[in-house]
């Protein structure tokens, strides 16, 4: 079960990936919401690259991934 201990202890850093890229995921979520009743294919997709983008890199910081 090395998988799944390995799985938990990827899952317990989410918390602090998400909070390292808080600023880049109050802007996307703003973009969506402010476009709720209308919202298209990549209306946000710069914010969402940003989002991405700053996840990815803090998981790697943290020398996991997502």
């Amino acid at each position: 079960m090395d998988s799944v201990s390995k799985a938990r202890e990827r899952f317990a850093k989410y918390p602090i990936i998400f909070a390292k890229c808080s600023k880049q995921g109050a802007f996307y979520a703003r973009c969506v919401l402010l476009k709720e009743d209308s919202v298209k294919k990549d209306e946000c997709a710069k914010e969402f690259q940003e989002f991405k983008t700053c996840l990815q890199a803090a998981a790697k910081d943290l020398k996991t991934r997502i």
